[in-house]
C-alpha cells in the first residue's frame, strides 16, 4: 500500500517537488499553501503558483489555505483526519507548530547546505557570498527555523555567471529528486544533527536590497546575480542595470565612468574593477539597450552614469 503524503508549499520551487510526488508511487492526499493574495497595481487576487498548477491540471486534491497554522486547531484537526504518513514541506512560508509536527514525520526541502543559510533566501545568499557550491538539504522539521536533523544532501556547483533564476531551476529539480530519494530510503537513514557552530542565517529580501553603487565591480555583479529576478539592481537615481557581466575587479577608475562604447554594450568603471552593461531602464520607462540610453542622454566616454 502506497504511503500517504500531505504536501505544504507555495512558489514554483514547491510546485516542482509536488509534480514529482504526483508522478511517484506515493499518494498525495492534500495540499496546504498560502492564501490567495492581491498582486500588481490593480491588486488582482492571485492564487499561489502551486494552487494554480492544481487548477490548470484539474487535480482532484483537497487544497487548504489557512492564514496561519499556529494556534489553528481546525487546521491541525484537518491534518489529523487526512492521516498522512509523511508531511513534506518546501518553501511553505510558515513555521509548523508542535501540534502539527507531532502528527507525522515532517520533512523539509531547504535550498541550502544546512546548517548554512537557514531562513528565507538561501539561494540568493549563496550567490551574494560567491560560494563555489550550494545545494538542497532534506531534513526533519522541528519548532526552530531550519534547525532539524539532516536526512540527505545534494550539491550544486555554482558557475561564475550563474544567476538566481538558473540556480533556482537547478535546485528545484534537485529538490524534487531528493524528496523521492529521501522517502524511498527513509527507514534506512540515520539522521545527522546540525553543527550549531556552523549555523548562518539569511533574511527575507526587500526591494531596497537591490540598491547598488560603482565602488566594487565584483560586489555589484554578485548582487546582480542574486537579485536579477527580483528586485533587480538599481542606482540611487532609480536607474536599473540589466544584462551585466563582470569584466575584471582590479583596475582603478572614477565611479560610474563610461570607459568604452561598443556595438551592443557599454563598459563602466567602478572604483575597483569594471562591468559590461547591455540594458538600462530609467524609472517608469521601458528597458533600452545601454547604447540607445546613453545616446538619448548624450553621454560619451569619460562621462559618469548616474
Amino acid at each position: 500500500m502506497s504511503k500517504k503524503i500531505l504536501f505544504m508549499g507555495t512558489p514554483d520551487y514547491a510546485t516542482r517537488i509536488f509534480k514529482e510526488l504526483i508522478k511517484s508511487s506515493y499518494e498525495v492526499i492534500g495540499l496546504f499553501t498560502q492564501p490567495d493574495k492581491p498582486v500588481g497595481r490593480k491588486q488582482v487576487l492571485t492564487a499561489p503558483h502551486i494552487k494554480q498548477f492544481c487548477i490548470d491540471e484539474n487535480l482532484n486534491i483537497p487544497i487548504f489555505q489557512p492564514e496561519k497554522l499556529r494556534g489553528n486547531i481546525e487546521a491541525a484537526e484537518e491534518i489529523k483526519n487526512l492521516n498522512p504518513d509523511f508531511i513534506i514541506v518546501a518553501a511553505y512560508g510558515q513555521i509548523l507548530p508542535k501540534e502539527i509536527l507531532d502528527i507525522a514525520p515532517c520533512i523539509n526541502l531547504h535550498a541550502s547546505l544546512l546548517p548554512k543559510y537557514r531562513g528565507a533566501s538561501p539561494i540568493q545568499e549563496s550567490l551574494l557570498n560567491d560560494d563555489y557550491f550550494t545545494g538542497v538539504t532534506s531534513m526533519f522539521m522541528e519548532e526552530g527555523l531550519d534547525s532539524g536533523d539532516i536526512l540527505a544532501l545534494q550539491y550544486l556547483k555554482i558557475t561564475p555567471t550563474m544567476e538566481v533564476d538558473v540556480a533556482f531551476d537547478k535546485l528545484s529539480d534537485i529538490a524534487a529528486a531528493l524528496t523521492i530519494t529521501t522517502l524511498d530510503n527513509f527507514d534506512n537513514i540515520k539522521p545527522l544533527k546540525q553543527n550549531e557552530a556552523e549555523v548562518s542565517f539569511c533574511k527575507k529580501i526587500k526591494k531596497d536590497d537591490g540598491l547598488v553603487d560603482f565602488k566594487s565591480a565584483k560586489k555589484l555583479f554578485l548582487k546582480y546575480k542574486a537579485y536579477s529576478y527580483w528586485p533587480g539592481v538599481f542606482l540611487t537615481s532609480g536607474l536599473k542595470l540589466k544584462n551585466i557581466e563582470l569584466i575584471e575587479n582590479k583596475s582603478l577608475n572614477i565611479s560610474g565612468s563610461i570607459l568604452a562604447i561598443e556595438t551592443d554594450y557599454i563598459l563602466v568603471g567602478c572604483e575597483k574593477g569594471s562591468i559590461k552593461i547591455k540594458t538600462i531602464q530609467a524609472p517608469s520607462k521601458k528597458a533600452l539597450s545601454s547604447i540607445d540610453y546613453i545616446r538619448g542622454q548624450r553621454l560619451e566616454i569619460g562621462d559618469v552614469l548616474k
